[in-house]
């Protein structure tokens, strides 16, 4: 079973090596294929850095999994899961897995997460997709680039502080349930900032009506705008993933790329389309 390990933080953030090292020393056949830079927010985006026509990616090796093949990319992590799948990066995955994101992705904003993004491509083209990611600060923390994730805007130094096996190991665990589900499922999996022995358990749950955080606008001037963010301020429905992580839950979210609506008919036939006047 050959797995693809992305994100949308970096290939240099601390996530990606401890989710890298615990689905290797799982006996998956892993590789680690990430951007070069960060890239959150960036949804399913197909964006990359082009000289002469050329991706450019290079050989990296992370720290404490220096047998893992891993490679930096001047791409978004979607694009990065299609050029996997052309084999890019040698044979073409089975799974994809994206994370460990420095920050919750939950509720309705997991449409702007490129973690989340990562695995709906994947999802497109028939495998499975575990989003993971950790919920490492509080709202009050958040930056308006993180689509709905609460990053960190502290020196990065503080990241190895946080509870990264703890993500780490509940991916592995659900690893085996992931591969019995349909072709195209994804996993979105959100762990709180814990010792593993201090999560209450898993729970799954649907997704909030909205994301963690919210954007306001702070300034408009002539010809510009300023962003802010701050806690979204509607209160957590029972059941959904931001509550059960409010209650120290890890908390998963089986989700799938778009598709058609089927439930919604148009009468094509009482739409007239008629040429312009012009």
């Amino acid at each position: 079973m050959r797995i693809l390990i992305t994100n949308d933080d970096g290939i240099e953030a601390p996530g990606i090596r401890w989710l890298a090292r615990a689905v290797a020393h799982a006996g998956y056949d892993v590789v680690v294929a990430a951007p070069l830079s960060e890239s959150s927010g960036s949804s399913a985006s197909m964006t990359a850095v082009m000289q002469d026509g050329k991706i450019c990616f290079e050989e990296r090796e992370l720290p404490g999994a220096k047998n893992i093949p891993a490679y930096g990319v001047a791409a978004s992590p979607a694009y990065i899961v299609l050029l996997a799948l052309r084999e890019a990066f040698g044979p073409e995955p089975d799974v994809v897995l994206s994370g460990i994101n420095r920050g919750a992705n939950a509720g309705a904003a997991v449409v702007h997460s490129g973690t989340v993004g990562a695995t709906l491509t994947a999802s497109h083209a028939g495998l499975h997709g575990l989003a993971v990611s950790l919920d490492v600060l509080t709202p009050a923390a958040a930056s308006a680039s993180s689509g709905g994730a609460a990053i960190a805007a502290l020196d990065r130094i503080d990241d190895e502080h946080h509870h990264w096996a703890s993500g780490a190991e509940f991916a592995v665990r659900l690893l085996p349930s992931l591969l019995h589900t349909p072709p195209g499922t994804v996993f979105n999996l959100n762990v709180p900032d814990l010792h593993v022995d201090g999560i209450r358990g898993l729970r799954q749950a649907s997704l909030a009506r909205f994301g963690q955080v919210q954007m306001s606008i702070a300034e408009a001037g002539d010809g510009y705008v300023r962003t802010a963010v701050q806690a979204a301020e509607e209160t957590l429905d029972p059941g959904s993933d931001l509550a059960a992580l409010a209650e120290n839950f890890a908390v998963i979210t089986p989700i799938r790329a778009p598709h058609e609506d089927t439930d919604v008919r148009i009468n094509v036939e009482a739409i007239r389309v008629q040429s312009p006047a012009f």
